[in-house]
């Protein structure tokens, strides 16, 4: 990493690779600077599962700037739908960020707090100085994504990555289907 941007990809979230998103999130950092977070729309009633992000729009139509970053809110205090999923890219100073991060929700130093320090000092009218780190940036997401953190889209994840693939889905399929009419 050294002092070049890097990515940050969690293994609770798959992100199906026919969907570019990953590569439009390296091309939004390297043409605005700073760091950039995958959000995807969710239900507000949902929004409670995850870190969620006040945002301003851009000329992009995919991408915003994120003003603001709560870990977890309830979702009469969510500052927006706009869930951040496991995909990242950041600047190498988050690593000062987070050295200087307490602990958050759950006892734990949470990125998303760091993300916050970062979006919050490029949105107000800090110092020059202050505002090391670059702007933080969203790439709104529209495309597969699963949620391998919940048993339940666990294992839909898996049925349906199976039955897609070429080498195992024909095979899979049929034996799919012959397990479900046995259990119906």
């Amino acid at each position: 990493m050294g002092d070049e941007p890097f990515a940050v990809l969690l293994g609770d979230d798959l992100i199906d690779p026919r969907d570019p998103l990953l590569q439009r999130m390296v091309e939004v950092q390297e043409q605005r600077g700073g760091s950039v977070v995958a959000l995807m729309e969710v239900a507000p009633e949902q929004i409670h599962l995850y870190g969620c992000a006040a945002v301003e729009t851009t000329e992009d139509s995919d991408v915003v700037q994120v003003s603001g970053l709560v870990e977890k809110p309830d979702p009469a205090d969510a500052p927006s739908n706009y869930a951040i999923i496991g995909r990242y890219v950041l600047d190498p100073h988050i690593f000062d960020i987070l050295r200087r991060t307490e602990p958050g929700r759950g006892g734990e130093i949470q990125l998303t707090d760091a993300l916050q320090q970062l979006a919050a000092t490029h949105t107000s009218a800090a110092t020059a100085a202050e505002k090391i780190g670059g702007p933080v940036h969203g790439v709104v997401f529209k495309g597969r994504r699963y949620d391998t953190g919940d048993r339940g889209d666990y294992l839909r994840a898996i049925v349906r990555l199976a039955c897609e693939r070429e080498d195992l889905g024909p095979d899979f399929r049929t034996w799919l289907r012959s397990y479900v009419a046995e259990e119906m």
